[in-house]
């Protein structure tokens, strides 16, 4: 924010009244009630820096020592996250507004925290479109924006996300971007945060080879991004993984980039981390014990509630 204030929408509980004491203005997101509610369900999260109405960074990326690999309990922590300048950043000040004011009563000017007129250095060819999306959302807008790249590319598809637990037309969707000749390709961490997730998100594996899609897991640790790139023309940057509660449950955000000139970066990084990567098989994928493979099947039960 700017005009001399910091504001922070966070979740833990002993950093709010640390933060106020320092003159930070900070609040916790739907804090735990006594009793039982589904909105717990509804977890922020959104990654959104805006700094003087000028300049916005979203992407995977937390405010914790793991993310900068100051601590490494799941091996190399590899995230990404973009910058944004110029008119694209009123709407990440905008999704923080409207949820920082979520909780409150009233209503509060944003026009003051809005800059007009952004000028920016040198042409910016294409589009940058941020986007948000949330249980508050009538539209399933990431769903949608992930299924719209898969369907309609031509040449590949390249993903990185740390958790793959999809439901079928999603996987539909994958298999035949394959079957079609589009070289699909998915980063996943050869390392877990979460071992029940990774064990589900394995079990995808048998139905991905037979498609044709190809598969990697990142060997130094643990794949924290949440990237798609497409044909040199499409990618996003941004916070929503490809599980259900990403897709469903949680509140989003994410930058849209179409025939900007960022995607090529993109898709850069991606063939870097590629190369710290090993490629999985059918043959890799027998030698999981059997038990982590059935255990995998049968949390896909319930992967929703995950």
């Amino acid at each position: 924010m700017y005009d001399g204030m910091c504001s922070i929408l966070l979740l833990p509980y002993s950093y709010p009244k640390q933060l106020r004491a320092m003159g930070i203005k900070a609040k916790m997101f739907a804090p735990i009630r006594p009793l039982m509610s589904t909105s717990q369900n509804n977890r922020d999260h959104r990654k959104i820096v805006v700094i003087d109405g000028k300049t916005a960074y979203t992407g995977g990326v937390n405010l914790a020592d793991e993310y900068i690999n100051a601590k490494a309990k799941y091996g190399h922590w590899k995230d990404t996250a973009v910058k944004v300048e110029g008119d694209a950043v009123k709407s990440f000040t905008v999704m923080f507004l409207q949820m920082w004011n979520g909780s409150e009563w009233g209503t509060e000017d944003y026009a003051r925290y809005i800059k007009t007129g952004l000028k920016m250095e040198g042409s910016c060819p294409g589009f940058v479109i941020p986007y948000g999306d949330g249980p508050a959302t009538p539209e399933n807008v990431a769903e949608t924006i992930y299924m719209d790249i898969i369907h309609s590319a031509v040449k590949y598809v390249h993903i990185m996300t740390p958790y793959f637990i999809i439901d079928n037309a999603m996987l539909d969707a994958i298999q035949y971007a394959a079957r079609r000749g589009v070289d699909v390709r998915i980063i996943i961490p050869h390392i877990p945060d979460k071992k029940a997730i990774f064990a589900m998100s394995r079990t995808y594996y048998p139905d991905l080879f037979a498609a044709g899609v190809r598969v990697y897991e990142y060997e130094p640790g643990f794949i924290h991004a949440k990237v798609f790139s497409s044909d040199g023309e499409k990618a996003v940057v941004g916070t929503i993984n490809m599980d259900y509660r990403s897709l469903y449950h949680h509140f989003e955000c994410a930058v849209y980039l179409y025939k900007n000139e960022t995607v090529a970066d993109v898709e850069k990084d991606f063939q870097e981390t590629l190369g710290h990567c090993m490629e999985v098989d059918m043959q890799y994928y027998k030698k999981i014990p059997v038990r982590n493979r059935m255990l995998g099947r049968v949390l896909r039960l319930i992967g929703p509630l995950t």
